[in-house]
């Protein structure tokens, strides 16, 4: 809006939000007309210094208070803070602007534009987003980097210091802004004053007593999802990270193991107590350390940002726990052997990767009717993995370590498994200029130890309507095709030809239940580090090869 000393402004919508606006224009020196059909809140916009009109249905002309307000040169900009249905604001602010004048929308109104508003006196409009530059951008609001000062002065962070300081200086007056103050437990009847009185602005909410500042909270949750009575001897588990995929997928699998779960661990504590009263979990905390240093917990999930993968797997093993860590492993060669250092270090304990399609049933079935074969297996894995914006977090290099690391390596596993072979050889290409993203459209060529050859065509530009995982085997004159882990259909095979389970099982469930059981009993890891490190360590030459169009051998 950049006002300046001595402009005028209409700001229709005297409520919380305008009441803000008329006072922060009269601190930078500008005259304020307030639009608004309520009396109460026209004396406090009156209050705050500005001129008031009432917009109700008895009230003055919008426009003709504008005219004769600014001696009939027009206001030099409008800000709406109001909330229609209709485009009559818009239409009323565009018509009382001056030539060249600005709109700038704050609030939520119908935006039917009319073209001769705009065009004859060239107006400019804005719509805000909400606390200025730097809001939804996850560089600036999850990674901290700051934009220059020289180059935007109003920031999120900026606009939020300048407030805080105009409070502080009494140049921002909040206290009559606040209409009631309601007990926590009464949140309920605060959001329904807010939206059916009028005379309600600000409502505060209050905590009984003191804050419980704790960033641990035992829970007496009654009965759970999946009760821990029956619990496998010995073992408790600590999870880190409450996601929605750990929500959705993950924890509703650990919960129907019956093990005991110690502990829930989120930045967010709202997630964090709301995934240990679904699932069972005895604590909630906001500090993973205290799962860490926690001496009854022996198995440790790791379900949070793929950049932080490594770092927590190192550490867990460095306090003596197993680990199960979702893909990926690591984000570059350097983490792997962090984690390889670590569990070296560490004895009697393992990592285990999240590589569950190994789990389905499919590929088990596959994986048995490939046994006892006397040639190398050719294989074709097409994943029609579905466009994310450029922007999105998993394409961030740093963050996501981009499609191919943060997912394709599950597919890279999974055609390993089938062979009973590491990868030796990676040959990638990635399509050409043209496209935002280019690595997450990449066919990806395997040679593996035993022979065999398998290519995983990783494409983000496909029909949804089409299915989003296909694998073909061929082997010795026989073929094996599964869709979606729903059908798997075999062809030259004496006495198999389809496999349909009921719903799609990429083998979430039984990959967990089969590490409890592991870790229960003892004894080998469930999938060997090696071949988790091998599958991971591919999906890093698939990226170098794309760029270098050359082939990467990994394994000697």
């Amino acid at each position: 809006m950049k006002a300046e000393l001595g402009e005028r402004f209409l700001v229709f919508g005297a409520g919380l939000i305008g009441l803000l606006t008329i006072q922060l224009l009269r601190a930078s020196g500008c005259d304020v007309l307030a639009i608004e059909p309520h009396a109460g809140r026209r004396q406090l916009a009156e209050a705050f210094g500005a001129k008031a009109l009432d917009a109700g249905a008895g009230g003055g002309d919008c426009v003709a208070a504008a005219e004769t307000w600014t001696a009939g040169a027009g206001a030099d900009g409008v800000l709406i803070t109001a909330a229609a249905k209709d485009d009559d604001i818009i239409h009323q602010a565009a018509q009382a602007c001056r030539k060249r004048g600005r709109l700038v929308l704050v609030g939520s109104v119908n935006l039917n534009l009319r073209r001769d508003d705009f065009y004859k006196k060239e107006l400019s409009f804005q719509v805000s987003c909400s606390y200025g530059p730097g809001r939804y951008d996850e560089a600036y609001e999850q990674g901290g980097h700051d934009y220059p000062a020289g180059y935007v002065r109003w920031t999120e962070q900026r606009n939020f210091e300048a407030v805080l300081g105009a409070m502080q200086s009494g140049r921002l007056r909040v206290r009559e802004l606040i209409s009631r103050r309601v007990p926590f437990g009464e949140a309920l009847t605060a959001y329904a004053a807010i939206q059916t009185d009028p005379c309600a602005l600000g409502v505060i909410m209050e905590y009984p007593g003191e804050v419980n500042r704790s960033v641990a909270v035992t829970l007496s949750t009654g009965p759970a999802l999946h009760p821990t009575e029956n619990a496998p001897e010995q073992i408790a588990v600590g999870v880190i990270g409450a996601g929605g995929f750990a929500r959705g997928i993950l924890l509703p699998a650990l919960a129907r193991t019956g093990a005991r779960r110690a502990c829930v661990a989120d930045l967010n504590p709202v997630a964090a107590q709301s995934a240990a009263r679904k699932f069972g979990f005895e604590k909630a905390v906001t500090d993973y350390r205290l799962i860490l240093n926690d001496p009854s917990v022996n198995l440790v999930f790791v379900l949070v940002g793929h950049h932080l993968h490594a770092g927590l797997v190192c550490e867990a093993l460095a306090a003596g726990k197993h680990v199960f860590v979702e893909k990926p492993l690591a984000m570059n060669a350097g983490e792997l052997q962090q984690i390889r250092d670590a569990l070296q270090s560490a004895r009697g304990i393992g990592v285990t990767v999240g590589f569950n399609r190994r789990f389905s049933p499919h590929l088990l079935r596959m994986k048995a009717l490939l046994q006892g074969r006397s040639e190398p297996l050719c294989m074709a894995m097409t994943v029609n993995a579905g466009a994310i914006p450029p922007g999105h977090w998993t394409q961030d290099p740093e963050r996501g370590g981009g499609r191919i690391i943060g997912e394709a390596c599950h597919f890279i596993d999974l055609l390993s498994f089938l062979a009973g072979s590491r990868v030796r050889t990676v040959s990638a290409f990635r399509v050409g200029e043209g496209p935002a993203v280019r690595d997450d459209k990449m066919a990806i060529g395997l040679e593996f130890a035993d022979g065999s050859v398998g290519t995983v065509n990783y494409f983000a530009n496909g029909a949804r309507s089409y299915p989003k995982e296909t694998l073909e085997v061929f082997s010795e004159g026989r073929i094996l095709r599964m869709e979606n882990y729903r059908v798997t259909r075999g062809f030259g095979f004496r006495g198999f030809r389809r496999l349909r389970t009921w719903r799609q099982d990429k083998g979430h469930a039984a990959e967990i239940a089969a590490l409890i059981d592991r870790v229960r009993r003892g004894g080998a890891p469930l999938i060997p580090f090696e071949e988790s490190a091998n599958a991971t360590l591919a999906s890093f030459a698939a990226v170098e090869s794309a760029q270098t169009r050359r082939a990467i051998p990994i394994l000697q």
